[in-house]
């Protein structure tokens, strides 16, 4: 990605660098004005591509075009990337035992889709006395999708909610 601190043009401050122009053909070393009379001749940008290198290596290109299809490239990645979103499954910890193989069977098909799964027992009234139960039932739920996912972090109460969150292995 290229960033603000990328010189360009006037920004370039050694006297030699060597250029590539715009068809990736090397030009060879040459002065900084010759490189830039010869962007702007084009009407193009002479970018600093190899700041380190000893002369700086430099390219003719259309900077502000770079820059765009980098974004573009950049939001493409997020919006196929999974792996930042996560679906939540509630539970209560009296769940019956064919609902909480349904809900399982849903955050088995979320964790194959990549998703990460926040599973939350949530726990009402005279049940905050007994949070051993959601406990047991965090426990059974982890020994259940134990060969699909792993334990991203463990167990722990937030107000009357126990969380806990997978990812797939």
């Amino acid at each position: 990605m290229y960033d603000k601190r990328i010189r360009t043009n006037e920004y370039i401050r050694v006297s030699e660098v060597r250029v590539i122009d715009d068809n990736g053909a090397q030009l060879g070393i040459m002065q900084t004005r010759d490189a830039l009379r010869l962007a702007s001749d084009k009407g193009l940008d002479l970018v600093e591509i190899v700041p380190n290198a000893q002369p700086p290596v430099c390219r003719i290109i259309d900077f502000s075009k770079l820059k765009y299809q980098e974004e573009r490239k950049l939001k493409e990645q997020r919006k196929k990337s999974k792996f930042g979103q996560i679906k939540e499954i509630r539970l209560r910890p009296r769940i019956n035992e064919h609902d909480l193989q349904f809900k399982i069977k849903h955050a088995r098909e979320f964790l194959e889709e990549k998703f990460k799964v926040k599973i939350s027992i949530v726990l009402f009234g005279r049940e905050m006395q007994h949070r051993e139960f959601g406990v047991a039932l965090a426990e059974k739920i982890k020994q259940m999708l134990s060969d699909i996912a792993v334990v991203e972090s463990q167990s722990r109460f937030e107000g009357n909610r126990l969380i806990t969150l997978f990812s797939q292995k």
